[in-house]
């Protein structure tokens, strides 16, 4: 018996394991075929990722190694645990931008790594306790605007970034200097324009946009034309000697993993760079889902959000303790590995495995990679981060977006990568929390035909019975609205009135704050001699009525829940309501006949 018990409990386990990492999931049919697809997609999108992790790590100022480093350990973190099957994770050129935002201020490149490890570590807790605590799906009530603003802030910063790389200038600037004053004092100040290294540089924009139209022609989607442009540049550099006139390379990148190694901690330091780290953990987040919600599209696969944040935060809080700096989804490689037929996540651990060995084979030829190379790829990324459709679309369609655009991409100039986004984030619930805290009042009338509809500017009003309907959510963010609406029900009061129905079937999700206001309005009702009916409540609504005390304050003959027919509890509590008036008003319908029947149907 102990045996059996045993052994049903580690199948247990086993089940419960699998079911928390996708990965593993899949594997309950996982075919050879689907084998191969994520065999031929890992690989593919490895021609991409080694060329990319490199650029990234300059983007940020650390050694290119700590790009390569995030696409090894975080791809195959992230691959296991991500809810989207095709989603890939790793350094990414948004995260890469508010990176260097934060740590490019640090002079020593020993602290600047730290730095950068540390807010990996920082991000990914952040993320964790979102997932923790399931909150991933706040991240709907963050406007895509946010994105939208970044990216076109983000893309010309980086542009600007890269300017010294590309004209082979020296850096110019103290570390504490904004952005802009280093990059004026940098192009004015930083010497001459050295020509062999532009020439690299426009070489290399020039030679991707010629393969990539010779990628268009042939019909090779998984052309990998940046590996190739890497190589050839670092080819020419090393035949011609550049390096030794002047060119700056990438320089020796050791050939083995990323070893284990504890992040360093220090109070000042998380202290310095929380902030930033929370603005990247929800860049990362905002970007992730961005990329699972845009591949679910078109494979119709249903996400969890989540296991979303879940994966994103594993994959940043366990690079750290590789050296890696914070990542997140990569769009480029993402679609690559879409397009290249990937089944399942393992084509992320095979990309993973791949940069790996790509790695620790040709690591010792790194260091003729020229910096200006990758500097005319970065800048060519960038004109591709933005999407004018989206921008014009996003601008033109509202204030609402135009605003969060706009001042979400001055903010990326006027004070820094990581703050906008958390400005951008602060707008949109903002923007957002009013317009969701909105009830909205309707008022009915009795018809001459004996129907219940909205009331219209002609329509005579019984003074015996007023009938309104409140919808929207009734918590605390709707406070000031409900408060307004029930008390424009008070001022709507004749002296002749001596019933008023409250339709709250479209009422949501009530809370203390708006039940205390309702309970209110309804005693101030009651205490001018009307009679209060409130109907269409559904099981919710009525049992934080009950829990409350109004539901036993008001009585059962006043509460009319929702039926299973189509509106019947409101045309009950309207029948009951006549039944509660002493006196008939000359234009009620109830006078021409039928009172027992009165009224008969509601329109919407």
């Amino acid at each position: 018996m102990p045996t059996a018990r045993l052994a049903a409990t580690t199948l247990l386990s086993l089940d419960t394991l699998y079911r928390r990492i996708p990965a593993l999931e899949s594997l309950r049919t996982y075919t050879i075929e689907q084998a191969r697809a994520d065999l031929v997609a890992g690989l593919s999108v490895a021609a991409v990722a080694v060329p990319q992790a490199m650029a990234y790590a300059l983007i940020a100022g650390l050694p290119a190694e700590y790009g390569l480093y995030t696409a090894i350990v975080m791809t195959a973190v992230g691959a296991l645990l991500d809810s989207s099957r095709q989603l890939i994770n790793g350094p990414t050129n948004a995260i890469s931008i508010a990176l260097l935002s934060a740590v490019g201020a640090i002079a020593a490149p020993d602290e600047r790594v730290q730095a950068a490890v540390l807010i990996a570590l920082l991000a990914g807790s952040i993320q964790l306790v979102i997932a923790l605590l399931r909150l991933g799906d706040l991240t709907r009530y963050i406007s895509h605007s946010v994105i939208i603003g970044f990216t076109a802030g983000a893309s010309v910063l980086l542009v600007l970034d890269q300017m010294k790389n590309l004209l082979g200038l020296q850096a110019v600037g103290d570390a504490h200097d904004h952005f802009l004053v280093r990059f004026w004092l940098t192009m004015t100040k930083g010497g001459a324009v050295h020509v062999a290294t532009l020439e690299i540089g426009l070489a290399s924009i020039a030679l991707v946009l010629l393969l990539r139209v010779v990628k268009r022609q042939l019909g090779w989607p998984l052309f990998p034309e940046l590996l190739i442009v890497v190589v050839v540049m670092a080819a020419v550099t090393a035949r011609l000697g550049l390096a030794q006139q002047g060119v700056k390379v990438i320089g020796d990148i050791p050939a083995n993993f990323p070893h284990p190694r504890f992040p360093v901690l220090n109070a000042t330091n998380i202290h310095d760079l929380a902030g930033s780290a929370l603005a990247i953990a929800l860049l990362g987040l905002l970007e992730a889902i961005s990329m699972a919600k845009a591949i679910a599209a078109v494979t119709g696969q249903k996400l969890d959000m989540n296991q979303q944040c879940l994966s994103e935060g594993l994959a940043n809080f366990t690079g750290s303790f590789f050296q890696c700096m914070p990542g997140s989804g990569s769009l480029t490689r993402s679609a690559i590995n879409q397009q290249a037929g990937a089944y399942t996540q393992w084509s992320g651990v095979v990309s993973a495995v791949a940069v790996a060995l790509i790695m620790l084979v040709f690591a010792p030829y790194a260091r003729f990679i020229p910096r200006s190379a990758l500097a005319g790829i970065l800048m060519l990324t960038a004109a591709r981060m933005v999407n004018l459709h989206d921008l014009r679309y996003h601008v033109r369609t509202s204030r609402f977006d135009a605003l969060i655009v706009g001042v979400t991409a001055f903010a990326a100039f006027a004070i820094s990568i990581e703050f906008c986004v958390l400005i951008g984030v602060f707008m949109s619930f903002m923007l957002a929390v009013p317009r969701i805290g909105k009830m909205l009042l309707t008022e009915f009338v009795v018809t001459e035909d004996r129907s219940v509809r909205e009331r219209r500017r002609e329509d005579s009003v019984c003074g015996r019975m007023l009938i309104f309907g409140l919808e929207g959510e009734m918590y605390f963010g709707s406070g000031v609205s409900l408060e307004q609406h029930l008390d424009y029900i008070a001022d709507r009061l004749l002296p002749e009135t001596q019933v008023v129905v409250l339709r709250l079937k479209r009422a949501r999700n009530p809370d203390a704050v708006g039940m205390s206001l309702l309970e209110s309005a309804i005693d101030r009702l009651r205490a001018r001699g009307v009679h209060v009916i409130l109907c269409g409540l559904r099981e919710g609504m009525y049992a934080c009525m009950e829990k409350s005390g109004l539901a036993a304050k008001l009585g059962k003959d006043q509460v009319f829940l929702e039926q299973p027919e189509r509106l019947t509890s409101t045309v009950l509590a309207i029948r009951h309501g006549y039944e509660l008036v002493t006196d008939l008003c000359p234009t009620c319908p109830r006078r021409q006949g039928a009172p027992q029947r009165m009224p008969l149907h509601f329109e919407i």
